[in-house]
């Protein structure tokens, strides 16, 4: 009887979808990818810091920064995996950036850096002509709350981030999102701006 009901509630827990979803990883798709449907924001987002966020890491680059933040100006950055996860998209997870010549359209911190791997997002947004609830989004692994993924780079262990004393995380205007009204985001999205 144990037997049974042990086996009846492991059954059930692997096949819950909310675990399913928990554990789920998805494809990026690159910046070049978003930018098919949402070229204002692209354009936008190109001329951030967000967008040049690789080149930092290069040897020269930047070189007064580094050396205050107590970092070697003349090192090569650009491979070094305490940089790559706040500098690149998706480093460190399933299709993200690997290298330059690997993933080119993941150098920089793109728009999947915030809003999640884009494929099955991308895949589902093929499908026109109707508003999308925020739980068919978040399960195609859309971030809605970019302030979560904000925060685990621009925190105190950075070298040279002073985000939190700068920056409100909930009233800050986040770069690009009030250059048009993106089609497919869902009511809830657009009533609260997050």
């Amino acid at each position: 009887m144990k037997k049974i009901v042990l086996c009846s509630a492991l059954a059930l827990l692997i096949g819950s979808p909310a675990l399913a979803q928990e554990t789920q990883e998805f494809a990026f798709a690159g910046v070049n990818t978003c930018k098919k449907c949402h070229r204002k924001v692209w354009k936008t987002w190109k001329k951030t810091p967000m967008a040049e966020s690789f080149t930092i890491l290069m040897p020269g680059e930047r070189a007064e920064m580094k050396t205050k933040a107590g970092l070697d100006p003349n090192k090569d950055y650009t491979k070094d995996a305490s940089c790559l996860p706040c500098h690149t998209t998706g480093y460190g997870k399933t299709g993200g950036f690997v290298s330059v010549e690997a993933t080119p359209d993941l150098k920089g911190v793109g728009c999947e850096a915030c809003h999640g791997a884009g494929t099955a997002y991308n895949k589902v947004m093929k499908k026109r002509g109707r508003v999308y609830t925020t739980e068919e989004m978040e399960h195609t692994g859309l971030n809605l709350d970019p302030r979560v993924t904000c925060l685990s780079c621009h925190n105190k262990k950075s070298p040279t981030s002073a985000f939190q004393e700068k920056i409100d995380p909930v009233e800050h205007d986040w770069p690009g999102h009030d250059e048009v009204k993106l089609k497919y985001h869902t009511p809830e999205y657009q009533a609260n701006k997050l």
